[in-house]
């Protein structure tokens, strides 16, 4: 097989970096001090993410900078002055969560590549295309795919496909996870993740265990089956690792790439010596395959926590390398001296002083040659340097440096001349930052008060019997029916009977993989008849829908992270008619947002993690039957887990509901559409309990008292960082 594949290395610092290029990767990703995943690593500064740049494009490298978390919407103009002078430098590309900040980015930054980062959750060709009609030029899909799903993504939207290979996996889907930021407000999605999914947690009544801890991913014997799926990039996790640990799996992915590359799968064999090297680069917990082979399994978990520290085992003391340059010098006497570099295709000529006649000892071609390859620490060094004199002659050792220096200097500027660019911002981009600058100041001044519209009270329902409770509830003009597809038919039949006048939408799964295509698509007919419209949560969903040509009212989940002006009219434009607002915003900021119009959820356990690990297969306890189960942390804080067999993949919902019923004042002045109350775990009479509370506070606007029972105020008023 004669295809190259690119290795792509992390840096977490300088030092990763030149380690990463010094092993062979093609392409590095690294952070800057903002909008990185990865708050906790060493990150680099302005002038040395410039100085990375320059570097990485001298050894013929690209560079892909992470602006992989989610902008709220006094953020996303600081993307401005934060990526233009990385896109006048020459940056390759930039990986990005935010829909908002891919838009923001086509507009403002045009050639600049865009790569959808797995925190996208695309999980599908679907997914994929969808992206690609927005600008999308690479796409990291969820780490969740098998290599079936990942071909056909390849071979259906011609995208490029960058797949991990190596490094720590996340239990939640894309690392899309809520666990952190509702237990502890450290957002993963703000790049602060605390990882709580790391910690020991028990079944039921069993003993503790960190059933949440996946092994490490290792995928060196499969990179044959990789390569022959089309994956365009092989990607090594760990921005937070040090330099050893970044040189020795380069290494060692590059030399089993080239190696597949020249011998095909017959002459492919990892030797022991390498196998160990790369298995003990990071002694953590312990290594699987991932996702690429199989669905799920408890053979991924890593249940105990080894002993000692998790910390690199190898060292290697210097990471330098220096591309070969052929020179020539001509000394001739009565001309300057010059000096001819050859790069590549790159040709240089620089002109010195004039030699002398020699009166004592004249220059030696030996000793110039020598002298003029002492190149020390810039990134050339002399594969051939050729000397021509004629006569005897003298120039002084300095003049012979600065010639050399000048030279390489020259080279290097000419090098780096090809990948400079200018941005030019428009003046309706100016002045449409500064209408929003001036609308977030003016809502920073707003004091709570009556809406200028009363919202709609929307359920969703979870259960058929909450369905019935639903339908039956006078005030409530919306409801969300997310049930099992198994279940849809009853529903549809239960809503036609009632004829309440009321909305029904239908919330599609929030992972929709191709079995749920296929579920789903021998119930189009009636889901098209049967209900107003949909929920979707993914954009894989939303690309069917479009497919279908559906023609009734499209509605965003929170999960799609409408954070900013941006991301809201990328939802917009791409058939979204409605979208629910996020939940890691507070009040203040989602005055700032604008949500009028929009969908605010005010009650319901928040779900913390939907994960294609199986927690009742991990321990043995699966039934592949749809239910419920529990799991209770250190603290013997419960969490009820939704085990959604249909679509094979598990959501675990916070230990307490998000309550917001006496703050309903408060809730009114953001003036959305509709107010949503979500169940999941509730009873028939405790849910018509707490729609008579929001009832009576947001529709009759009596006062509320907070309940007597364990509740959360989630992000409303403290936020994320």
């Amino acid at each position: 097989m004669n295809r190259h594949v690119e290795i792509l290395a992390p840096a977490g610092s300088y030092e990763s970096l030149r380690a990463a290029v010094c092993a062979g990767a093609d392409a590095v990703y690294i952070g800057g001090m903002q909008f990185g995943a990865r708050a906790y690593a060493k990150n680099l500064t302005q002038e040395e993410l410039e100085e990375a740049i320059d570097y990485v494009h001298i050894h013929g490298r690209k560079v892909y900078l992470t602006v992989n978390t989610l902008l709220k919407d006094k953020e996303i103009d600081q993307l401005y002055e934060y990526l233009k002078p990385y896109y006048e430098r020459g940056l390759d590309g930039v990986i990005v969560q935010d829909v908002g900040a891919a838009s923001y980015i086509r507009e403002h930054f045009p050639g600049l590549a865009l790569h959808a980062s797995t925190q996208m959750t695309i999980t599908g060709r679907r997914g994929a295309s969808f992206m690609k009609s927005r600008g999308i030029t690479r796409v990291v899909p969820a780490r969740e795919l098998s290599l079936e799903e990942i071909r056909i993504m390849k071979e259906e939207t011609g995208l490029e496909v960058e797949c991990f290979v190596h490094g720590a996996l996340c239990y939640c889907y894309s690392g899309q996870c809520l666990l952190s930021s509702m237990i502890g407000g450290r957002s993963g999605n703000r790049g602060q993740c605390a990882q709580p999914c790391r910690l020991p947690y028990s079944v039921e009544g069993g003993r503790p265990c960190d059933l949440m801890s996946l092994k490490d991913l290792c995928t060196i014997d499969l990179l044959p089956e990789l390569m022959e799926a089309g994956i365009d990039s092989f990607k090594i996790e760990g921005r937070m690792k040090q330099p050893d640990y970044v040189y020795t799996v380069t290494r060692l992915y590059r030399k089993y790439a080239d190696l597949y590359c020249q011998k095909g799968r017959a002459g492919y064999q990892v030797s022991r010596e390498d196998r160990e090297k790369l298995l003990g680069a990071y002694q953590r917990r312990g290594y699987s395959e991932g996702y690429y082979r199989q669905h799920n399994g408890k053979e991924m978990i890593s249940f105990r926590r080894p002993p000692g520290r998790e910390e690199e085992t190898a060292a290697y003391p210097d990471y330098k390398i220096q591309e070969k340059i052929n020179g020539k010098l001509i000394l001739s006497l009565g001309q300057s001296a010059r000096l001819l570099l050859e790069y590549g295709t790159y040709r240089i000529e620089c002109e010195g002083p004039k030699p002398e006649p020699a009166m004592r000892q004249p220059l030696q071609a030996s000793r110039v040659e020598q002298q003029m390859r002492k190149t020390g620490n810039t990134q050339f060094a002399f594969e051939r340097m050729e000397v021509c004199m004629e006569g005897d002659l003298f120039l002084p050792m300095q003049a012979l440096n600065e010639l050399r220096r000048d030279g390489l200097a020259a080279l290097t500027d000419r090098v780096l001349s090809d990948y400079r660019r200018k941005a030019e911002r428009t003046q309706e981009a100016k002045e449409e930052a500064a209408s929003s600058r001036e609308k977030r100041m003016a809502c920073g001044d707003a004091r709570p008060g009556k809406a200028s519209k009363d919202p709609q009270l929307a359920l969703l329902v979870r259960s058929l019997s909450q369905l019935k409770a639903a339908v039956e509830c006078k005030e409530a003009e919306c409801i969300y029916i997310d049930l099992p597809p198994q279940e849809i038919k009853e529903a549809a039949r239960m809503i036609q009977s009632v004829q309440s006048g009321k909305k029904h939408y239908l919330a599609m799964p929030y992972i929709f993989r191709e079995d749920a295509a296929l579920r789903l698509e021998k119930a189009y007919g009636m889901i098209r008849l049967s209900f107003d419209g949909i929920l979707v949560r993914n954009w894989e969903s939303l690309q069917w829908l479009l497919e279908h040509a559906y023609n009734k009212e499209i509605r965003g989940d929170y999960n799609l992270y409408a954070c900013n002006r941006f991301s809201k009219r990328f939802m917009q434009e791409g058939g979204i008619k409605r979208f629910t607002a996020p939940v890691e915003l507070n009040a203040r900021e989602l005055k700032e947002l604008d949500i009028r119009g929009q969908s605010l959820i005010a009650y319901g356990y928040q779900p913390v993690m939907v994960t294609a690990g199986c927690i009742g297969k991990t321990m043995d306890r699966c039934d592949a039957k749809e239910g419920w189960l529990h799991i209770r942390d250190r603290y013997k804080k419960k969490f009820a887990v939704k085990k959604c067999c249909a679509y094979c993949y598990n959501i675990i919902y916070n230990s307490s509901p998000f309550y917001l019923a006496d703050k309903a004042q408060e809730l009114l002045s953001l003036e959305p559409a509709e107010i949503r109350l979500d169940f999941s775990t509730e009873g028939t009479e405790q849910m018509r309990r707490i729609i008579l509370d929001y009832v009576r506070g947001i529709i009759w606007r009596e006062e509320v008292q907070a309940p007597d029972m364990e509740y959360t105020r989630g992000h409303f008023k403290r936020g994320v960082k």
